[in-house]
């Protein structure tokens, strides 16, 4: 998958985000349940402050993939509705590619770009053709560079047969390349990815993954993506930042993610019989069993991979044996299920 020569790449060489003690707070009202309840939310509302986002510090590089990680709730489309400017912080700064995000200057809007999977860019009635040809003008690009980008664009995506069709029609994969494409026509500094992924079946996860892979391998465009897909972010993202409670809770690499319930290693073992699930040799590794005790998943540690391996392969009439990193997936529930064990 090849992108066009005329992509320019960003230059910005100062940090594309950068924010200190951001907080969003609503005020949220509370009603007691049943008639009476009713009446005294209007006569005196009891009114609560929620905090969405508290205290959050980031900062982003040119050309860095930064994966957003948390529950529902926890905080991330909040944090990017801020930081495009769609939300106003209650305190706290924001710079992006040098802007206060919502002041929304002409400028600022022509350098991001913002896809979000449950929503559409896209005027659902009328051909897709004609939803560029209108952001074209919003976003002032030159008719010579407009054509370009939306021919070869189409022609990675695979999409351009399907131009002059009204994008109620497509179907949801290719609604999305269609989106992906509005999204990129103004070639943005910055672009973020708010589940790009969600509802689509895994070829058209793959496809959208492999397209922004390379896109970004090319140009260095700085993404910031939110998934609840991990193989989203395990394809894409070299540092994730995870998000609970509107804090942020992690900032690293993938890998230090990974390792943050220690170096174990994931091991499944199946066995030719029902076996004892009670033994003292299970103690430790947080086994997994199956229904009928005829297949378990342990977590080893590296260091003591060798030793309690032999000692359950002697042990027990073991059939099938595999092992791998703790997936990442099975990570986050971990911690998700278990915030204390986070580092800080």
């Amino acid at each position: 998958m090849m992108l066009p020569p005329w992509y320019p790449s960003s230059t910005v060489n100062t940090p594309v985000i950068s924010c200190q003690s951001l907080t969003k707070e609503y005020l949220s009202a509370r009603k007691e349940p049943g008639f009476l309840g009713t009446l005294r939310s209007f006569v005196s509302p009891n009114r609560v402050t929620v905090s969405a986002i508290q205290d959050f510090n980031l900062e982003v590089g040119p050309g860095e993939i930064v994966g957003l990680l948390g529950p529902n709730g926890a905080g991330k489309t909040t944090l990017i509705k801020m930081l495009t400017g769609i939300v106003a912080p209650s305190r706290g700064v924001a710079r992006v590619l040098g802007y206060e995000p919502f002041s929304r200057p002409k400028d600022f809007r022509k350098r991001i770009a913002l896809v979000m999977g449950q929503k559409s860019q896209l005027w659902m009635d009328i051909p897709a053709y004609d939803s560029f040809q209108l952001l074209q003008r919003y976003y002032e690009v030159p008719e010579k560079e407009f054509t370009q980008r939306v021919h070869s664009l189409g022609e990675i995506l695979g999409v351009r047969h399907l131009f002059h069709t009204h994008i109620r029609r497509l179907s949801l994969g290719e609604r999305m390349k269609m989106e992906l494409m509005a999204c990129l026509l103004h070639n943005p500094d910055l672009c973020f990815l708010d589940e790009p992924t969600i509802g689509l079946d895994v070829v058209a996860q793959k496809h959208i993954r492999d397209f922004f892979k390379e896109y970004q391998r090319q140009q260095k465009t700085t993404i910031i993506l939110t998934s609840h897909y991990m193989a989203d972010i395990e394809a894409l993202c070299p540092r994730i930042v995870l998000v609970l409670g509107g804090r942020k809770r992690f900032d690293g690499t993938i890998g230090d993610f990974e390792g943050v319930l220690g170096r174990a290693k994931f091991v499944t073992l199946s066995f030719g019989e029902p076996v004892d699930r009670d033994h003292p040799i299970w103690a430790g590794l947080n086994p997994q069993w199956d229904e009928d005790g005829t297949s378990v998943e342990l977590q080893i540690e590296e260091e003591s991979l060798r030793e309690r391996s032999i000692a359950i392969l002697s042990a027990f009439p073991v059939v099938d044996y595999s092992t791998e990193k703790l997936p990442i997936e099975r990570v986050l529930k971990t911690l998700l299920a278990n915030p204390h064990l986070l580092p800080g």
